[in-house]
């Protein structure tokens, strides 16, 4: 008995997804410009995990609410709030953004109102709180976050070029590395757009759509290979069987990995939900990429692919056909 409806989704289609080649390569190099003008001109809302920012350590006699406690210091005025639980669950670790200090005022004093500001915000009836410990964490740490994120995402893609060039060929590789760089911008650019909070867990995010979308993308190169090597046809069918062989496997995969996250996002609470967005929004995009964009660049300009780029046998005919 089949439960689930894959049925649904054909397991063999005809669709001439290449006759949109052109129209799509040009939409995604649109899009691609913007999120880049986006983020150089409008940057991101940074977190307290790059900006630095007030650390306050509380304990409730109770075990607290965590999205309650973070309404309420958004009440209050302090929006952006990070509250994470540790411990016993009694234990509340509270990051806000920095704090203007008064005329006249030190750190020290104002980290201390700061407390007293975020004690009074999160008092609740029945459950009172004591402030354990306070501290300001400083935007060189934040720095030093950044610059580490900004290596981690070179190095992958480092990766990714050496892994794909040796498995396929050096042309499948700078496709790869465009249409994951394309998505990676896609997602970036949407939390420039909405002025979304950008932290930790959306960074975390931005990596996992990147192993996201070059997975989905190998294994519609996998089978153009095959394709290559078993079919007498021209590249431009090739490349439109290789897409419908691999549809039905890549939308199921893509679907039961965007539902995984759209449960995180619904009930991960608030400190998950921009690591569960940027995942959703990056299988979305990441789906769309692998099939109208990553073929259709293997049939453009010095990207083009021919039987001669796979086939050592097919490379030696080549040649001999065109000595004189």
């Amino acid at each position: 008995m089949n439960i689930f409806p894959l049925r649904l989704i054909p397991a063999s289609t005809n669709f001439n997804f290449m006759a949109l080649r052109w129209p799509a390569v040009i939409l995604a190099g649109l899009l691609f410009v913007l999120s880049i003008g986006l983020i150089a001109v409008k940057g991101f809302n940074y977190a307290l995990d790059f900006t630095g920012g007030t650390v306050v350590e509380v304990r409730f006699d109770k075990p607290a609410d965590v999205d309650g406690v973070r309404d309420h210091l958004e009440a209050a005025g302090y929006a952006g709030a990070q509250v994470q639980s540790f411990g016993s669950g009694s234990d509340l670790l509270i990051r806000l953004q920095p704090q203007a200090a008064a005329e006249g005022e030190s750190t020290g004093d104002a980290n201390n109102r700061t407390a007293a500001d975020v004690l009074r915000a999160i008092s609740l009836e029945g459950n009172a709180a004591t402030v354990m410990s306070t501290e300001f964490v400083g935007p060189q740490v934040g720095k030093e976050l950044a610059m580490n994120g900004v290596y981690a995402a070179l190095f992958v893609m480092i990766g990714f070029l050496i892994y794909i060039g040796f498995r396929f060929e050096t042309k499948f590789a700078i496709v790869a590395i465009l249409t994951t760089l394309f998505d990676v911008l896609i997602v970036a650019g949407y939390f420039s757009f909405s002025g979304r909070e950008f932290d930790l867990t959306v960074l975390a995010g931005l990596l996992a759509v990147m192993g996201f979308s070059i997975n989905d993308t190998i294994v519609v190169f996998d089978r153009v290979r095959e394709n290559f090597r078993a079919m007498r046809a021209e590249p431009m069918e090739i490349m439109n069987a290789s897409i419908n062989q691999t549809l039905s496997r890549t939308i199921i995969t893509s679907v039961v990995f965007f539902l995984s996250v759209l449960a995180l996002y619904l009930y991960g609470g608030g400190s998950l939900e921009g690591l569960a967005l940027s995942q959703m929004i990056g299988a979305v995009v990441g789906t769309l990429s692998s099939i109208f964009i990553a073929c259709p660049l293997l049939t453009m300009g010095a990207l083009a692919v021919s039987k001669a780029d796979l086939l050592p046998k097919a490379k030696d005919l080549e040649e001999l056909e065109r000595r004189p």
